[in-house]
């Protein structure tokens, strides 16, 4: 035999040599110990990219939802949009004849995401809180927060349960809700 064919003929039981040995039949293969973050979980500021961003809140005018972009200095959490939306308009946008139906109507406590569902907690309204718009209070909230990437649906829970709100076409919904529940009261771009 030539040197170069016994070279290769070594190489070759080398190498068969060096596998994983097959199985007779297939085996369970334990998984790695966890836990593994979720996407809800890895979703936060400090995920978020650093820098200015324009963040939307869903306001009122004339009885309609308009969705008014703002620039902050970061994307903001979750938690820190629905802060800015029951904030209210700023005084350059009440002059433009911006207002907002929340206060008075709904009393958001928190928010959380659960994969693309935000759950907005919310109190019982007051005694004197007055207000018959609540359909614009729940479109507010349900646009501004449908307006992130991550949420294509809101929930509303008091007491953990889940909350029956008004959608714009006057019914009642415990379901998820998104944009297209408050498209009539959207007013046009």
């Amino acid at each position: 035999m030539s040197r170069r064919r016994l070279l290769g003929l070594g190489l070759v039981v080398l190498l068969a040599g060096c596998g994983i040995p097959a199985d007779d039949a297939p085996r369970p293969v334990p998984p790695p110990r966890g836990p593994f973050p979720t996407t809800a979980d890895t979703a936060s500021a400090d995920t978020a990219p650093a820098g200015p961003a324009t963040e939307t809140l869903c306001l009122v005018r004339d009885n309609r939802i308009v969705p008014v972009p703002r620039s902050v200095d970061r994307p903001p959490t979750i938690e820190e949009h629905l802060r800015h939306l029951f904030a209210g308009p700023t005084t350059a946008e009440r002059d433009t004849d911006l207002t907002s139906a929340l206060p008075g109507a709904v009393n958001a406590v928190g928010v959380t995401l659960s994969a693309s569902q935000a759950r907005v907690t919310v109190d019982e309204p007051g005694d004197d809180a007055g207000r018959s718009d609540e359909v614009l209070a729940f479109g507010q909230i349900v646009c501004t927060l449908t307006s992130r990437h991550e949420v294509s649906t809101v929930t509303f829970l008091r007491d953990e349960r889940p909350l029956g709100v008004p959608r714009a076409d006057g019914l009642l919904s415990a379901q998820p809700l998104s944009r297209v529940d408050y498209a009539p009261l959207i007013a046009p771009q």
